[in-house]
């Protein structure tokens, strides 16, 4: 199940000002996102300085962040305001992203998917809850496989 209309519509807002010229949306979300270790890579000139502010959230604990997934890039926007999406978080280039270790989590009521960032030694796992479920095959199969 999508994100509500209201929430959808909120998000997209909040997302309006930050898409660049043709710029598309795929999908919406919500989900929890905290940071999972990954093997040791090599950091490229090319990375430096893609990463908003430079930095993938330090977070162990997962927290609720809308997801917008676009052609381009892959967003995450605050979620612990009392429903509605806040500032942006995370702003990754589709291109440095893939993905792994995708499956069905908490006896299948929940799918997870862990999000690799060339050049960063932290990766995100991404839990889609029960009422989002459906949202994480679709997510995770629009980067390519982490091996």
């Amino acid at each position: 199940m999508a994100l509500n209309a209201r929430r959808n519509r909120q998000l997209l807002e909040a997302l309006a000002p930050l898409l660049l010229q043709g710029e598309q949306v795929e999908l919406t979300s919500l989900a929890a996102v905290g940071t999972v270790s990954v093997r040791k890579q090599v950091l490229t000139a090319a990375v430096v300085g893609v990463l908003s502010a430079g930095t993938v959230m330090a977070t162990v604990t997962p927290r609720p962040l809308y997801i917008a997934l676009t052609d381009r890039r892959v967003l995450f926007f605050d979620g612990n305001r009392g429903g509605k999406p806040g500032k942006l978080m995370l702003n990754l280039p589709r291109p440095y992203v893939s993905a792994g270790n995708s499956k069905k989590a908490f006896l299948g009521l929940q799918y997870a998917t862990r999000l690799s960032v060339t050049g960063q030694e932290q990766g995100l796992k991404v839990t889609f809850p029960v009422q989002h479920r459906s949202d994480g095959p679709r997510f995770a199969s629009a980067f390519p496989v982490t091996h």
